[in-house]
């Protein structure tokens, strides 16, 4: 079993930017792809983002909704069992408690029940 922390949160402006974070306990964190979801308040949690367990450079080995294409990236550093989400160009809607969670393969899902680890989640909150 992998624990997840994420950290980074907080209050931004619109047009603002926050990275986030989220660090795995345990040794298998390479072997995990991983992700990315949120959940606005009244809303279902949603897919954000998700990558590969090597992370390569490939169009596999990542994938965005498409609401957050061109603003947000995802990468990881296996090095130091880390997952980050870099959010530029943020906006009142992107306001929600942002989860990362690791899926027990090593290929990218965009569906919540692929994922088998969660975090306990970060507040994000745009200001218009």
């Amino acid at each position: 079993q992998v624990q997840l922390v994420e950290s980074g949160g907080g209050l931004v402006q619109a047009g603002g930017s926050l990275r986030l974070s989220c660090a795995a306990s345990g040794r298998a964190f390479s072997s995990y792809a991983m992700g990315w979801f949120r959940q606005a308040p009244g809303k279902e949690r949603e897919f954000v983002a998700c990558i590969s367990a090597s992370g390569y450079d490939r169009d596999y080995d990542r994938d965005y909704a498409e609401s957050v294409k061109g603003r947000f990236t995802i990468s990881r550093d296996n090095a130091k069992n880390t997952l980050s989400l870099q959010m530029d160009n943020l906006k009142p809607e992107d306001t929600a408690v942002y989860y990362c969670a690791a899926r027990w393969s090593s290929a990218v899902s965009i569906r919540q029940q692929n994922f088998n680890s969660w975090g306990r989640g970060t507040q994000v909150t745009v200001s218009s």
